[in-house]
């Protein structure tokens, strides 16, 4: 068989983003933000460039972004990172996700991930030989049932893949959940791959526990987050990957033939800027208030409002609306209300496993759009 993902068409992302341009809808789908980023940054990655730093960066990443990533992490975090053996910078977050999968699963290991998840997991455990076991997240809260992650292990088992604060649900995983990963990562020996890219959006006191501040996972954990979300710059495919220094060279192996290096006027402007903490520690508060303007937007609407603790998306029940399928349903009120959504069954690696009916709206827009958007949602 030529084709390697026979089942995988164009991403769902791609569907929605498109119809919203055909038919002129308001695009909440897609999870980019439609205002620009700090003009300082801007100004910073031209000067990087006029100043010549537009040749190969060193295949790990420059160091100074390195560090600056280390930086961040002890002062969020109040973790160390050593930037020389536990850091490489990557062409965004979904290639570090990809270079953890080849890096360690091998032909018939099998991978624990969570229904729903990001679609670029499974893809990734396949192609590399790995088999996808789905371990659906308990409804209505979407945080792991840890006895049936239990349930799926066997001797073929390599890695769990989590992801925290979820997307596309929003949840936040709490200490007791860090503690049962642990448990069941070190008693079956596995690796875990950690998504983080929303870890510094979190709402209502709830907070982020990154697993590399667990001494348990510490060691077998690859934690995987992103430039894009935090600096509003999807469009850099800027990400990094932390590892222990041996699963740091392992990903490292992969990585040299994969990519090499990424972008070098990037990460010179954003070494340079994240040499002010304070444009990455506020991102929370900025991210509450469009939260709670979307959802009180919405509050007496048909929709029913998912529990939202993290990320930048709100889950919205449609079930007292529609018994269409959520892709049919999503694309019906794109082209009949003019506001697009992602339907949630794209995110699940066995369908069959999916029975509610839920969209994901990203929230990471303007006041204007996100008004528009409840507007019409509400008109529904």
């Amino acid at each position: 068989m030529l084709h390697k993902l026979p089942e995988n068409g164009v991403t769902i992302f791609s569907v929605m983003t498109a119809l919203a341009n055909e038919v002129g809808a308001v695009n909440v789908s897609q999870g980019f933000p439609d205002y620009p980023a700090d003009p300082v940054l801007f100004d910073l990655l031209h000067q990087a460039a006029r100043d010549g730093h537009n040749q190969y960066a060193p295949m790990p990443g420059l160091l100074a972004l390195r560090e600056a990533v280390a930086e961040k992490y002890r002062l969020v975090h109040g973790c160390r990172v050593s930037p020389d053996t536990e850091t490489t910078i990557t062409p965004g977050a979904t290639a570090a996700l990809y270079t953890a999968i080849a890096s360690v699963v091998h032909p018939g290991d099998e991978v624990i991930v969570m229904d729903p998840s990001y679609d670029s997991y499974g893809p990734a455990i396949v192609v590399n030989g790995g088999v996808v076991r789905s371990s659906p997240l308990i409804p209505g809260v979407y945080t792991p049932d840890w006895e049936h992650v239990r349930s799926l292990i066997n001797n073929n088992t390599r890695m769990i893949i989590i992801n925290m604060p979820h997307n596309p649900c929003g949840s936040v995983l709490g200490v007791h959940d860090i503690n049962e990963l642990a448990s069941i990562a070190e008693e079956h020996d596995l690796f875990v791959l950690s998504d983080e890219v929303y870890e510094l959006i979190t709402f209502d006191h709830h907070t982020h526990h990154t697993v590399l501040s667990h001494p348990g996972l510490r060691e077998r954990s690859f934690v995987v987050t992103s430039f894009g979300k935090t600096f509003h710059i999807t469009g850099w495919k800027v990400g990094v990957c932390i590892a222990p220094p041996n699963m740091t060279s392992a990903f490292r192996a992969v990585h040299q033939y994969l990519s090499f290096c990424v972008n070098t006027p990037a990460q010179v402007a954003l070494a340079r800027y994240m040499e002010e903490p304070s444009r990455y520690i506020g991102l929370a508060a900025m991210f509450t208030e469009k939260r709670n303007l979307l959802r009180s937007k919405l509050e007496n609407s048909s929709w029913t409002l998912k529990p939202c603790s993290g990320s930048y998306f709100q889950l919205l029940g449609y079930e007292n609306l529609s018994d269409e399928p959520d892709v049919q349903f999503a694309e019906r009120i794109t082209r009949e209300h003019g506001v697009a959504t992602i339907p949630l069954s794209p995110f699940y690696n066995n369908p069959k496993t999916y029975h509610e009916k839920l969209v994901r709206v990203c929230f990471a827009k303007t006041t204007e759009t996100i008004r528009l958007a409840a507007e019409r949602l509400s008109s529904i």
